[in-house]
Formats: structure tokens, sequence, C-alpha cells
């Protein structure tokens, strides 16, 4: 799919106006993703969802932050499908504050060496390890922490929430009963995959974050890496109440082009990884050439909505300049609807920031997340999401 067929119907007719986009494209596009790629997402917050605050700390990190766990209750009771969402704002910022949510692999725990959080018994993926039994240790207790570099985020005015994702639904084929997607079972060709579970799942953190009187609920931005950066990339795409949205490494089935020959397949999506997505999805496994949508597509659905495209140049499987020609491609989009997009005609060298409304950064080194990714980050968001 190229940009001039990013506006352009399915009956060939031109997209001519941000009301048209906005009325009939757009949801044209979303459909086609939902039929053809993550499957459809069969209903919104439930109504016997609650939470529940199970900590608040005031001092949390030597003072610098208010930290919350708090149980989502998908199902309204304590022993019912969940997940605990941990909170962190900062305490020298008056008012509401801007928010990055996003999922995480191994447990909250990991994300932290602060001792006084909890070991989870649910599901955790053993990130860059072998977890034979996906079983949460002490021994992990602040392993990722280098990707979740809190003080950094806190100091420069933003709260910061995160789950793990196997809370929501474990990343295991057929396991998907432990999940919200046993509230309405994936039986047909479009129906909902894990990716669709987990996005799902941030919306519910966002109906919580949206209750609390020190997070500004107009200025919550998603973000994710690898598998979680298409997750994050999809919340973004259906849920217009995120105020950006941030692709770290998403690859393939997220702001990559699927189309192009290049990195992860549609075979090896679909096939080991196919719990991810609608069982459609398959039909284009070899057959990238007949998706009637691409990362762009995903990426123009965020539009006029601030985009940030994190790349790496060793991440050869998720195609970074896929990545960024799909963000080149989404810019007509935002342009129909008065904003800038991409402001790059070609890719940047390595350790260039494109700091605009389509924000691009190209790392040196492999598929992860690093302090020099959150600083670019943060700079972008300083731009585009704090409130002016």
């Amino acid at each position: 799919m190229t940009s001039s067929e990013l506006l352009q119907m399915g009956d060939g007719s031109a997209v001519e106006s941000p009301e048209q986009w906005q009325g009939q494209r757009r949801p044209e596009l979303l459909r086609l993703l939902e039929s053809e790629v993550f499957g459809v997402t069969p209903f919104g917050r439930p109504d016997a969802l609650r939470f529940e605050v199970r900590e608040e700390k005031s001092g949390a990190r030597d003072g610098l932050a208010t930290r919350l766990r708090v149980g989502v209750l998908f199902e309204g009771t304590e022993n019912g499908r969940q997940m605990e969402l941990l909170v962190y704002l900062p305490n020298d910022v008056s008012g509401p504050v801007p928010v990055f949510l996003g999922l995480n692999f191994d447990g909250n725990f990991t994300t932290t060496a602060e001792a006084d959080l909890p070991v989870p018994t649910h599901y955790v993926n053993g990130l860059f390890t072998r977890l034979s039994d996906h079983r949460a240790t002490e021994e992990m207790r602040g392993s990722r922490a280098s990707m979740w570099p809190y003080d950094e985020i806190l100091k420069r005015g933003y709260g910061v929430a995160t789950a793990c994702y196997g809370e929501v639904e474990p990343d295991v084929a057929n396991q998907w009963w432990h999940g919200p997607r046993v509230l309405a079972p994936p039986t047909e060709a479009d129906g909902w995959g894990a990716i669709g579970s987990w996005a799902w799942a941030l919306s519910r953190a966002l109906d919580y974050l949206q209750t609390h009187p020190r997070v500004d609920s107009q200025c919550v931005a998603v973000f994710g890496f690898s598998r979680l950066g298409k997750t994050a990339m999809w919340a973004g795409a259906q849920d217009e109440r995120f105020a950006a949205v941030i692709s770290q490494n998403s690859g393939k089935g997220g702001a990559s082009l699927m189309k192009r020959p290049q990195g992860e397949p549609v075979s090896h999506l679909s096939g080991p990884l196919g719990h991810w997505f609608a069982p459609s999805f398959a039909r284009y496994s070899n057959n990238e050439a007949e998706l009637p949508v691409d990362g762009d597509s995903i990426a123009a659905l965020v539009a006029p909505r601030p985009l940030l495209i994190l790349s790496a140049t060793e991440d050869t499987w998720s195609d970074p300049e896929g990545e960024f020609l799909s963000g080149r491609s989404a810019t007509r989009v935002y342009g129909l609807l008065g904003h800038e997009g991409l402001d790059a005609e070609a890719r940047p060298e390595p350790g260039t920031f494109i700091n605009s409304r389509v924000g691009y950064f190209l790392r040196v080194g492999g598929h992860n997340v690093t302090g020099e990714d959150w600083a670019v980050t943060l700079d972008w968001a300083d731009k585009f999401l704090k409130p002016t």
C-alpha cells in the first residue's frame, strides 16, 4: 500500500477532505485491519469493570514519586480476570501530569529494583532469557530496569504506568481462555487475537488513569516495545482517547511495512506467532502483496495525533527502513488533516532525531529499549504531549 492508496476509498474514489477521512476512509481501514490482521475487538469497557487501589506510597523512589498499585478487575472481582497497574506520579509537579502507559514482559517488579513490590504468580515472558516454566523468581527483580528509567521520566514532569501483558493473557497459543477473550471467544476467521486482547487491556488501564485527579486524561501516551509495540500501535489506532503513540521497534504488524520483502515475513507472524492475530491473517503467508492494508495504515489511523517511531540499525527483523517509510507514507494523511507529518524525505543517519509530529529516530544497536531511546522520547514528548 502506498500513501496515495491511503487516501483512496475501496471503490477507487479519492479522499479529499478531513470529514471524508474521519467519516469514511478511517473506518474502512479500521475494518480491514480487524478482518484481515488483528481481529475484531467485540466490546469495550465491561459494565463490571472495577478498580481496586491496593497500595498508595507517597514517598516512593526516595520521595520523587507517589506509587500506586491498582487492581484493574475486568470482571469486577478479585478472583476474576484482571491485571495490576503500577503507576508512578511525580511529587514535585502541581496539577495533572501527562503519563506514559505501556505493558511490560516480565512483571512489574522487573521494571524497578524496589524491594517491596510483590513477585507475581502469573505468566511472564522471560525477555532475552529462557524461562522454561514462565514463572517469575526473586532473582528477576529489577532485571529490566534499564528499559524503564522511571526517575528520568519523573524528573521531566511525567507519570508512567505499566502492567504485565502475561497477566492479561499468556503469550501462548490456545491459552486465550485465561484472559478477556473468554468474555467473547474468537470463534470466527476475524476473531480477535492476543494482540487485540493486550490492546484492549491498555484501554482499560486508560479507563483507570482518566479517573485519577493527578493524571491529565487528555495527555496519556501509549507505548510499547517489539510485540508490545505492535500492541501499542493497535491500541492507539482503535482508541482515539490516547493522545499520542510511541512505537519502540514494533516491526512488522506494527509500524513497519509488511509488504516489503525485508525483515520478518507474514509466514512467521501467522505461523509460530499466529495466536497474536486473527486466523484470517494466515492467508497472507508468502502472499504479502495481497494484503489490503499495511503498517502505514496503522500509522495513518493514529493521525492527527503525534506518533513517534523508534528503530535500531541492527534490528533487521523489524526492518527499520520499512518503519521509516511507513511514517513517510502516513504523512499525507496528516497533511490532509492540517498537520505536519514526518519532516524528512529520506531516512536519516543513525543518531539523527527527526523531532516532528510523526517523529523518527534510528539508534545504533539492536532490538532493545535504551536510555538513548527514552532521552529522545522525552524531548519529543516535551514538544507534542505536554499541554501548552
